[in-house]
């Protein structure tokens, strides 16, 4: 598979309420978030997509009072994924 580029359109960028040199981050959290509380998408890969560190992440899922979903295969990933930032 490979990236996709999702459009926005610049009257939608226009109106968001963040400083234009966080638009993009601010957006791919957002998504990151979303997609996880619907439980499409693992905690550890919801954190790679927010471009965030572990604990950022649980740290803005606590700021969000989102409840954390973990599973098995969670726990799979998130052990994945820790050791290949070693």
């Amino acid at each position: 598979m490979t990236d996709i580029t999702i459009t926005v359109p610049q009257n939608i960028i226009q109106a968001l309420r963040l400083p234009p040199d966080n638009i993009q981050a601010e957006l791919k959290q957002e998504l990151a978030l979303a997609l996880y509380q619907r439980g499409i998408l693992s905690s550890g890969k919801a954190c790679e997509l927010a471009d965030m560190k572990r604990l950022e992440w649980e740290e803005l899922l606590g700021r969000r009072k989102i409840p954390r979903h973990y599973t098995d295969d969670d726990l799979m990933q998130d052990l994945e994924y820790a050791n290949s930032s070693e």
